[in-house]
Protein backbone atom coordinates (compact mmCIF):
# COMPACT_ATOMS: atom_id res chain seq x y z
CA UNK A 1 0.00 0.00 0.00
CA UNK A 2 1.97 3.23 -0.82
CA UNK A 3 2.18 5.69 1.67
CA UNK A 4 0.17 8.92 2.17
CA UNK A 5 2.10 12.25 2.66
CA UNK A 6 0.56 15.40 4.31
CA UNK A 7 1.37 18.85 3.21
CA UNK A 8 0.61 22.69 3.79
CA UNK A 9 0.49 25.98 2.34
CA UNK A 10 -0.50 29.52 2.28
CA UNK A 11 -3.87 30.63 1.81
CA UNK A 12 -2.49 30.83 -2.07
CA UNK A 13 -1.49 27.00 -2.45
CA UNK A 14 2.12 28.16 -2.22
CA UNK A 15 4.89 27.23 -0.36
CA UNK A 16 8.19 29.01 -0.09
CA UNK A 17 7.11 31.14 -3.04
CA UNK A 18 6.24 28.16 -5.38
CA UNK A 19 2.57 27.78 -6.93
CA UNK A 20 1.26 24.44 -6.62
CA UNK A 21 -1.88 23.13 -8.36
CA UNK A 22 -4.46 20.09 -7.14
CA UNK A 23 -4.13 17.47 -9.38
CA UNK A 24 -0.48 18.45 -10.56
CA UNK A 25 2.73 16.66 -10.17
CA UNK A 26 6.31 18.64 -9.76
CA UNK A 27 10.05 17.89 -10.32
CA UNK A 28 12.77 19.55 -9.15
CA UNK A 29 15.49 19.95 -11.19
CA UNK A 30 19.12 19.40 -9.11
CA UNK A 31 19.82 17.91 -5.74
CA UNK A 32 17.54 17.99 -2.72
CA UNK A 33 18.06 18.64 0.79
CA UNK A 34 16.05 18.65 3.70
CA UNK A 35 14.52 22.36 4.99
CA UNK A 36 16.66 23.76 1.67
CA UNK A 37 15.32 22.19 -1.66
CA UNK A 38 13.54 19.91 -3.32
CA UNK A 39 9.46 19.39 -2.42
CA UNK A 40 8.91 18.92 1.59
CA UNK A 41 5.90 17.00 3.05
CA UNK A 42 5.19 15.18 6.21
CA UNK A 43 4.08 11.13 6.75
CA UNK A 44 2.65 11.94 10.49
CA UNK A 45 -0.17 14.62 9.62
CA UNK A 46 -0.08 16.46 12.97
CA UNK A 47 3.65 17.22 12.13
CA UNK A 48 2.79 19.58 9.62
CA UNK A 49 1.78 22.19 12.43
CA UNK A 50 5.21 22.25 13.21
CA UNK A 51 5.94 24.17 9.90
CA UNK A 52 2.40 25.72 9.35
CA UNK A 53 -0.03 27.53 11.11
CA UNK A 54 -3.13 25.62 11.95
CA UNK A 55 -5.10 29.13 11.30
CA UNK A 56 -4.27 30.53 8.06
CA UNK A 57 -3.11 27.18 6.12
CA UNK A 58 -4.44 24.56 3.00
CA UNK A 59 -4.04 21.08 3.86
CA UNK A 60 -3.49 18.67 0.98
CA UNK A 61 -2.95 14.67 0.72
CA UNK A 62 -0.07 14.34 -1.40
CA UNK A 63 2.18 11.34 -3.41
CA UNK A 64 5.88 11.78 -4.04
CA UNK A 65 8.63 9.87 -6.07
CA UNK A 66 12.24 9.75 -6.83
CA UNK A 67 15.04 10.41 -4.55
CA UNK A 68 13.88 10.75 -1.33
CA UNK A 69 15.21 11.72 2.41
CA UNK A 70 14.24 11.77 5.91
CA UNK A 71 14.37 14.28 8.68
CA UNK A 72 15.97 12.98 11.84
CA UNK A 73 13.34 15.05 13.83
CA UNK A 74 10.28 14.06 12.86
CA UNK A 75 8.41 12.54 9.87
CA UNK A 76 9.49 15.37 7.41
CA UNK A 77 11.00 14.25 4.28
CA UNK A 78 12.27 16.12 0.98
CA UNK A 79 11.62 14.50 -1.94
CA UNK A 80 12.71 14.84 -6.12
CA UNK A 81 9.40 14.65 -7.08
CA UNK A 82 5.85 15.29 -5.56
CA UNK A 83 2.10 15.18 -6.83
CA UNK A 84 -0.64 17.31 -5.02
CA UNK A 85 -3.79 14.63 -5.06
CA UNK A 86 -6.17 16.13 -3.24
CA UNK A 87 -6.97 19.38 -0.93
CA UNK A 88 -8.23 18.66 2.87
CA UNK A 89 -10.59 20.66 4.04
CA UNK A 90 -10.31 20.65 8.24
CA UNK A 91 -12.52 18.20 8.89
CA UNK A 92 -10.67 15.63 6.32
CA UNK A 93 -7.22 16.90 8.06
CA UNK A 94 -8.37 16.14 11.57
CA UNK A 95 -9.82 12.74 10.17
CA UNK A 96 -5.97 12.39 8.41
CA UNK A 97 -4.64 13.14 12.00
CA UNK A 98 -6.75 10.67 14.06
CA UNK A 99 -6.07 7.57 10.96
CA UNK A 100 -2.31 8.03 11.41
CA UNK A 101 -2.51 7.51 14.94
CA UNK A 102 -4.80 4.65 15.00
CA UNK A 103 -2.54 2.90 12.48
CA UNK A 104 0.67 3.17 15.28
CA UNK A 105 -0.80 2.82 18.30
CA UNK A 106 -1.75 0.46 21.14
CA UNK A 107 -5.43 -0.34 20.24
CA UNK A 108 -8.75 -0.98 22.77
CA UNK A 109 -12.05 -1.48 21.10
CA UNK A 110 -14.22 -2.13 23.90
CA UNK A 111 -16.56 0.03 25.34
CA UNK A 112 -15.69 1.92 28.55
CA UNK A 113 -11.99 1.22 28.06
CA UNK A 114 -9.93 2.70 30.55
CA UNK A 115 -5.92 3.42 29.37
CA UNK A 116 -3.27 4.87 31.51
CA UNK A 117 0.49 5.34 30.46
CA UNK A 118 3.25 7.43 31.92
CA UNK A 119 6.36 6.60 29.98
CA UNK A 120 7.35 8.69 27.52
CA UNK A 121 6.39 8.07 23.58
CA UNK A 122 3.48 5.97 24.85
CA UNK A 123 0.72 5.48 22.43
CA UNK A 124 -2.74 4.95 22.93
CA UNK A 125 -5.98 4.33 20.66
CA UNK A 126 -9.55 3.93 21.44
CA UNK A 127 -12.63 2.94 18.98
CA UNK A 128 -15.04 2.33 21.57
CA UNK A 129 -17.68 4.57 23.35
CA UNK A 130 -16.80 6.01 26.75
CA UNK A 131 -13.39 5.37 26.42
CA UNK A 132 -10.74 6.93 28.91
CA UNK A 133 -6.79 7.91 27.63
CA UNK A 134 -4.96 9.62 30.07
CA UNK A 135 -0.65 9.87 29.62
CA UNK A 136 1.81 11.80 31.51
CA UNK A 137 5.26 10.45 29.02
CA UNK A 138 6.53 13.02 26.01
CA UNK A 139 5.68 12.82 22.48
CA UNK A 140 2.23 11.04 23.78
CA UNK A 141 -0.18 9.72 21.27
CA UNK A 142 -3.95 9.40 21.58
CA UNK A 143 -6.68 8.53 19.72
CA UNK A 144 -10.18 8.03 20.33
CA UNK A 145 -12.81 7.51 17.84
CA UNK A 146 -15.78 6.51 19.83
CA UNK A 147 -18.11 8.56 21.31
CA UNK A 148 -18.17 10.37 24.82
CA UNK A 149 -14.23 9.74 24.59
CA UNK A 150 -11.96 11.64 27.69
CA UNK A 151 -8.22 11.94 26.56
CA UNK A 152 -5.56 13.13 28.67
CA UNK A 153 -2.00 13.98 28.51
CA UNK A 154 0.51 16.26 30.88
CA UNK A 155 3.62 15.71 28.36
CA UNK A 156 4.97 17.83 26.35
CA UNK A 157 5.12 17.41 22.59
CA UNK A 158 1.85 15.22 23.02
CA UNK A 159 -0.43 14.58 20.14
CA UNK A 160 -4.49 14.19 20.73
CA UNK A 161 -7.21 13.09 17.88
CA UNK A 162 -11.18 12.37 19.01
CA UNK A 163 -13.56 12.00 16.12
CA UNK A 164 -16.61 10.90 18.20
CA UNK A 165 -19.49 12.89 19.76
CA UNK A 166 -18.99 14.59 22.83
CA UNK A 167 -15.28 13.86 23.34
CA UNK A 168 -13.22 15.74 25.64
CA UNK A 169 -9.37 16.62 25.52
CA UNK A 170 -6.79 18.05 27.83
CA UNK A 171 -3.36 18.62 27.65
CA UNK A 172 -0.55 20.79 29.81
CA UNK A 173 2.14 20.06 28.17
CA UNK A 174 3.61 22.42 26.02
CA UNK A 175 3.15 22.39 21.60
CA UNK A 176 0.72 20.08 22.73
CA UNK A 177 -1.34 18.79 19.26
CA UNK A 178 -5.50 18.23 20.05
CA UNK A 179 -7.91 17.59 17.02
CA UNK A 180 -11.27 17.17 17.57
CA UNK A 181 -14.42 16.34 14.41
CA UNK A 182 -17.29 15.43 16.58
CA UNK A 183 -19.78 17.23 17.56
CA UNK A 184 -19.90 19.07 20.97
CA UNK A 185 -16.01 17.99 21.38
CA UNK A 186 -14.07 19.91 23.90
CA UNK A 187 -10.56 20.97 24.36
CA UNK A 188 -8.48 22.52 26.40
CA UNK A 189 -4.42 23.41 26.79
CA UNK A 190 -2.25 25.00 29.07
CA UNK A 191 0.96 24.71 27.18
CA UNK A 192 2.43 27.00 25.80
CA UNK A 193 2.17 27.07 21.42
CA UNK A 194 -0.62 24.80 21.59
CA UNK A 195 -1.95 23.70 18.74
CA UNK A 196 -6.12 23.16 18.72
CA UNK A 197 -8.26 21.77 15.60
CA UNK A 198 -12.39 21.23 15.86
CA UNK A 199 -14.79 20.98 12.50
CA UNK A 200 -17.93 20.08 13.81
CA UNK A 201 -20.75 21.92 15.46
CA UNK A 202 -20.65 23.61 18.98
CA UNK A 203 -16.93 22.56 19.61
CA UNK A 204 -15.44 24.14 22.97
CA UNK A 205 -11.88 25.08 23.04
CA UNK A 206 -9.67 26.95 25.44
CA UNK A 207 -5.80 27.80 25.62
CA UNK A 208 -3.83 29.21 28.72
CA UNK A 209 -0.48 29.24 27.38
CA UNK A 210 1.31 32.16 25.04
CA UNK A 211 1.49 31.51 21.19
CA UNK A 212 -1.50 29.13 21.29
CA UNK A 213 -3.49 28.61 17.71
CA UNK A 214 -7.11 27.50 17.65
CA UNK A 215 -9.34 26.81 14.63
CA UNK A 216 -12.58 25.91 14.59
CA UNK A 217 -15.09 25.41 11.51
CA UNK A 218 -18.17 24.19 13.51
CA UNK A 219 -21.45 25.89 13.89
CA UNK A 220 -21.64 27.50 17.19
CA UNK A 221 -18.02 26.90 18.05
CA UNK A 222 -16.62 28.57 21.80
CA UNK A 223 -13.31 29.19 21.71
CA UNK A 224 -11.49 30.80 24.68
CA UNK A 225 -7.56 31.78 24.93
CA UNK A 226 -5.50 33.68 27.68
CA UNK A 227 -1.97 33.51 26.54
CA UNK A 228 -0.39 36.50 24.84
CA UNK A 229 0.07 36.35 21.28
CA UNK A 230 -2.82 34.09 20.98
CA UNK A 231 -4.63 33.52 17.18
CA UNK A 232 -7.87 32.38 17.38
CA UNK A 233 -9.90 31.58 13.79
CA UNK A 234 -13.70 30.49 13.71
CA UNK A 235 -15.32 30.05 9.88
CA UNK A 236 -18.53 28.45 11.40
CA UNK A 237 -21.77 30.56 11.71
CA UNK A 238 -22.38 32.19 14.98
CA UNK A 239 -19.01 31.15 16.50
CA UNK A 240 -17.81 33.18 19.55
CA UNK A 241 -13.93 33.79 20.20
CA UNK A 242 -12.38 35.47 23.15
CA UNK A 243 -8.72 36.32 24.11
CA UNK A 244 -7.79 37.49 27.67
CA UNK A 245 -4.02 37.65 26.87
CA UNK A 246 -2.18 40.62 25.01
CA UNK A 247 -1.56 41.29 21.24
CA UNK A 248 -4.35 38.48 19.97
CA UNK A 249 -5.53 38.11 16.45
CA UNK A 250 -8.64 36.64 15.96
CA UNK A 251 -10.91 36.20 12.74
CA UNK A 252 -14.53 35.26 13.06
CA UNK A 253 -17.49 33.80 10.40
CA UNK A 254 -21.01 34.80 9.92
CA UNK A 255 -22.62 36.49 12.65
CA UNK A 256 -20.10 35.94 14.80
CA UNK A 257 -18.60 37.47 17.68
CA UNK A 258 -15.21 38.20 18.89
CA UNK A 259 -13.91 39.92 22.10
CA UNK A 260 -9.95 41.24 22.40
CA UNK A 261 -8.41 42.81 25.86
CA UNK A 262 -6.22 46.20 25.61
CA UNK A 263 -5.01 48.28 28.32
CA UNK A 264 -5.53 52.40 28.80
CA UNK A 265 -4.10 55.29 29.91
CA UNK A 266 -4.19 54.04 33.33
CA UNK A 267 -2.87 50.55 32.56
CA UNK A 268 -6.37 49.84 32.78
CA UNK A 269 -7.35 46.57 31.34
CA UNK A 270 -10.17 46.87 28.86
CA UNK A 271 -12.50 44.44 26.51
CA UNK A 272 -13.48 45.29 23.19
CA UNK A 273 -16.27 43.20 21.81
CA UNK A 274 -17.00 43.08 17.72
CA UNK A 275 -19.83 41.35 15.71
CA UNK A 276 -20.10 40.23 11.85
CA UNK A 277 -21.67 42.37 10.56
CA UNK A 278 -21.44 45.68 12.66
CA UNK A 279 -19.43 48.68 12.60
CA UNK A 280 -17.85 47.19 9.44
CA UNK A 281 -16.37 43.91 10.85
CA UNK A 282 -16.55 41.03 8.25
CA UNK A 283 -16.16 37.74 8.41
CA UNK A 284 -13.35 35.68 7.61
CA UNK A 285 -10.81 38.67 8.29
CA UNK A 286 -8.05 39.10 10.81
CA UNK A 287 -8.43 41.74 13.23
CA UNK A 288 -6.31 43.38 16.15
CA UNK A 289 -6.81 46.17 18.48
CA UNK A 290 -4.97 49.53 18.22
CA UNK A 291 -4.03 51.18 21.09
CA UNK A 292 -7.64 52.92 21.72
CA UNK A 293 -9.33 49.50 21.53
CA UNK A 294 -10.70 49.76 17.86
CA UNK A 295 -10.72 46.71 16.08
CA UNK A 296 -8.35 47.24 12.95
CA UNK A 297 -7.68 44.93 9.70
CA UNK A 298 -4.42 43.26 9.94
CA UNK A 299 -2.39 39.83 8.31
CA UNK A 300 -2.41 37.16 10.27
CA UNK A 301 1.32 36.13 11.01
Amino acid sequence: MTKKYYKAFDKNLQCRGFQYEVGKTYTHEGDISICESGFHSCENPFDVLDYYDLTNSRFCEVSIDGEIKTHAEDSKVVSQIISIDKELNLNEFIAACTDFIDEDTQAVSGNYSNQSASGHSSKQTAAGDFSRQAASGYNSRQAASGGYSKQAASGDFSRQAASGIESSQAASGCDSRQAASGIESSQAASGHSSKQAASEGYSRQAASGDYSRQAASGTYSRQAASGNYSRQAASGCKSIAMIAGADGKIKIGKEGAMALTWWDKEVRPRISVGYEGENGIKADTWYTLDDNGNFIECEEL
